[in-house]
């Protein structure tokens, strides 16, 4: 028994050091590793060197676009069935700085977070006709009872419906901005494209409660900011354009469109003035801008981001009600916007990924810098103890790197073939501990992934370069 107190002990005073006061740990506590990240401790399940990545055939025919091959090949992501996939340590790492860069850009305008059921009751989706109108996307069940339910695609009617049930609201509480990032499920005839088309997938999705037109557009406009101001934060070029309401329905709508050759979408833009609009809002014999007459350009999109002007539409259906100013009963007026989190992970990689190597919006990145020390047997094996040095020297001198900092361990490789995978995985910034780190003072190869630029620095030079990366 004392003796596994002692044990006790020493492994909360391992989780003590490592983590200051909250507790951290995805930190490997290995003996002589301290609380350093190691790559061989990693779930990458896929082998970088294998040209054939798996599908659910078996083979790579149906890879038809560059993040679905290049996520696979690395081991982001594993099929699962047609259209859903597993998603493994590194997406998920990316996705959760995501989510928190979406957090801070809905809070900034008031948003508030909930989490609504994925199993959302059939009466529901009856009472807004949307159980018949959305068709064979909408994944139905029955429970034991025999009572009927679909796995949300969207959540209008739940949360109008959680609205309308607070009967005593008043004009002073609006507006409510409300948001959750859940799983999202739809039926889709073909899935493909990897994460960009599937049947299962994150998304963010805000609904908001105001008290007049004037008020919900104002919002509107503000959520539209806000959705802009986080695709400038990720290096998404986005295009906000005029869209069609379809099945969500409403009196105005729009799209984020990220330009991808591989996009579905395809939509128009005036380079004279700042009309765009999807195509399918346009006449097809239209070939001018309806603003300008200026000549428009069609350019393919993949569509990240969805707003919509609802009105009454689903206040009225049920009955969610405030109190106004005149102390007389009002509906209230709706507007939903969407984001689709996986979608938009794998839309920057298709877009900023060369063919062979990942690029990530430097705020997503999994890890921020891979630290490569030398082959083991090698002349410069004497450095390993001064990359594990400069690994240590970094994560305590600069904090917002913290947890960010990889080390490959893999010292049976030679330098050359790591950095070959770091190129692949796309760390933002990778450390080489090579023939220089023999100088005195000790240089290190930095390599910046993201603009191709090399440079030697000394132990301090690096921190002095690593204490500018942003991170979430």
């Amino acid at each position: 028994m004392e003796g596994l107190l002692t044990r006790c002990r020493a492994l909360a005073a391992c989780s003590r050091q490592l983590s200051g006061s909250i507790p951290r740990r995805f930190h490997h506590c290995a003996p002589g590793r301290g609380k350093r990240l190691v790559l061989s401790r990693m779930f990458q399940p896929q082998n970088l060197r294998e040209d054939q990545v798996p599908s659910l055939e078996g083979g790579s025919g149906d890879l038809t676009c560059k993040s679905q091959r290049l996520m696979l090949q690395v081991g982001l992501i594993h099929p699962a069935s047609p259209g859903c996939y597993h998603l493994l340590p590194y997406t998920v790492r990316a996705l959760e700085k995501l989510v928190r860069v979406i957090d801070q850009e809905m809070r900034a305008i008031g948003g508030q977070k909930v989490s609504m059921p994925s199993l959302s009751p059939a009466e529901l989706w009856r009472a807004t006709n949307r159980w018949d109108l959305m068709g064979k996307e909408l994944l139905r069940l029955r429970d034991r009872h025999g009572k009927e339910y679909c796995l949300g695609p969207t959540h209008e009617e739940a949360v109008t419906a959680l609205v309308a049930s607070q009967k005593t609201l008043s004009y002073k509480q609006l507006p409510f901005l409300l948001y959750q990032v859940t799983r999202k499920f739809r039926d889709e005839p073909r899935p493909r494209f990897g994460l960009l088309r599937g049947r299962e997938f994150y998304m963010k999705d805000m609904y908001t409660f105001d008290s007049s037109p004037e008020a919900a557009r104002q919002t509107y406009g503000l959520v539209c900011d806000a959705y802009s101001s986080l695709f400038a934060r990720l290096g998404l070029p986005c295009v906000k354009v005029q869209a069609g309401v379809g099945s969500i329905g409403g009196t105005m709508s729009h799209e984020f469109q990220l330009p991808a050759d591989v996009g579905e979408d395809q939509f128009a833009v005036c380079p004279s003035c700042s009309f765009s609009a999807n195509v399918e809002t346009l006449d097809l014999s239209q070939t001018n801008c309806p603003a300008c007459q200026g000549p428009l350009t069609e350019t393919k999109g993949i569509e990240v981001g969805h707003t919509f002007y609802l009105g009454t539409k689903y206040s009225s259906v049920f009955n969610a009600q405030f109190t106004n100013v005149h102390g007389k009963p009002s509906l209230a007026e709706m507007g939903c916007y969407g984001l689709g989190v996986t979608r938009i992970l794998a839309a920057a990689i298709e877009v900023l990924s060369t063919e062979d190597c990942l690029r990530w919006p430097g705020l997503l990145a999994p890890y921020q810098v891979c630290l490569i020390p030398p082959k083991k047997g090698s002349k410069e094996e004497v450095a390993t103890e001064l990359a594990g040095h400069l690994y240590d020297h970094i994560t305590e001198a600069v904090p917002q790197l913290r947890g960010e900092v990889l080390l490959d361990d893999r010292t049976h490789l030679t330098i050359g073939n790591r950095l070959k995978d770091a190129n692949k995985f796309g760390y933002p910034f990778v450390i080489i501990a090579g023939k220089r780190a023999l100088e005195a003072p000790a240089h290190y190869e930095v390599w910046c992934q993201n603009t191709g630029e090399v440079v030697f620095l000394t132990k301090e030079g690096v921190v002095g370069f690593l204490s500018q990366v942003q991170v979430v």
